[in-house]
C-alpha cells in the first residue's frame, strides 16, 4: 500500500519499505510478506499430483461452490506477515468423507485470498485508509475463482488490468520517465486499462464467518515445530 512521502511505521506487523524515488522525492509503502502464496498451487501439482498444470486447479475449483469446510494453511516454512511464526507448519483441516480434489483446489486458492485479506486488514489499521478496491497482478491474477473469492472476503471490488506483469511494467515505466519517454506519471496512468472487475457476491456476515474459521485454522498451525526452537 502506497502511503505517500512520509513513511508509516506499522503497529500491525507489516514492513515499511521504499516504493520508489522519483524526481528526488521518495514514496513509501506498507508491505505484507507471506512465504507461500501462488506456490501452493505448484505444491498441489508437483508434490501431491492432484493436477497436471496450474490452470487445472482453476477449472476444478470452479466445479464446486465452496471448499466444503476445507482449509489449507500453507505454513510450509512458517508464517510470514502478520503472524511471524517460524515454528508454524502447514495444516489441512476440515476433511470429511465428501472431500475431493476439487475442494483441495478451491481451498488452495482460498488460502491465497485469506492471507491477502489478513494483510489488507493490517494495512487499513496502520494507514487509516479504507480499501476502496484492490488492483491485482501476477500469475495468480489469472484465476477468476480466486479473484471472486478475494472480492467476497474484502467486500470490495477486485480489479485485474490487461497487463498482469505489474512489477516488470513498473520498472519499465520508471526507466521511461528517467529517459523522457513519458513526461509525467499522468502519462503512465493513461496507459493502465482495466480487464475485468469482480464485486462481492456474499453478505459481509458470511465473509466475517469465513475469516473467523480461517483464523481458527491459523491458530492450530502455529507453534507446531517447537523442537526446532
Amino acid at each position: 500500500m502506497n502511503t505517500g512521502h512520509i513513511p508509516v511505521t506499522s503497529v500491525n506487523n507489516l514492513l515499511t519499505t521504499v516504493a520508489w524515488k522519483l524526481g528526488g522525492q521518495t514514496s513509501y509503502a506498507l508491505e505484507g510478506s507471506v512465504f507461500i502464496g501462488g506456490a501452493l498451487i505448484q505444491w498441489l501439482r508437483d508434490q501431491l499430483g492432484l493436477v497436471q498444470k496450474a490452470s487445472d486447479c482453476d477449472a476444478l475449483a470452479a466445479t464446486v461452490d465452496n471448499s466444503n469446510g476445507l482449509f489449507i494453511v500453507p505454513a510450509f516454512a512458517g508464517l510470514g506477515a502478520p503472524h511471524w511464526d517460524p515454528y508454524a507448519r502447514g495444516l489441512v483441516i476440515g476433511i470429511s468423507r465428501g472431500t475431493h480434489r476439487a475442494h483441495f483446489c478451491r481451498a488452495a486458492l482460498e488460502a491465497i485470498a485469506f492471507q491477502s485479506a489478513d494483510l489488507l486488514a493490517c494495512m487499513n489499521k496502520d494507514s487509516g485508509i479504507p480499501i476502496k478496491e484492490l488492483r491485482v497482478d501476477g500469475g495468480a491474477a489469472r484465476s477468476a475463482p480466486l479473484l471472486q473469492f478475494q472480492a467476497n472476503l474484502l467486500q470490495a471490488p477486485v480489479v485485474r488490468p490487461h497487463c498482469i506483469e505489474t512489477t516488470a511494467l513498473g520498472a519499465a515505466y520508471l526507466a521511461g520517465l528517467a529517459v523522457g519517454i513519458w513526461n509525467s506519471t499522468r502519462d503512465i496512468v493513461a496507459n493502465w486499462h482495466e480487464d475485468i472487475r469482480f464485486a462481492a457476491q456474499i453478505p459481509k456476515a458470511n465473509a466475517d464467518d469465513l475469516l473467523t474459521q480461517w483464523h481458527r485454522a491459523i491458530d492450530r498451525a502455529r507453534n507446531w515445530d517447537v523442537d526446532s526452537a
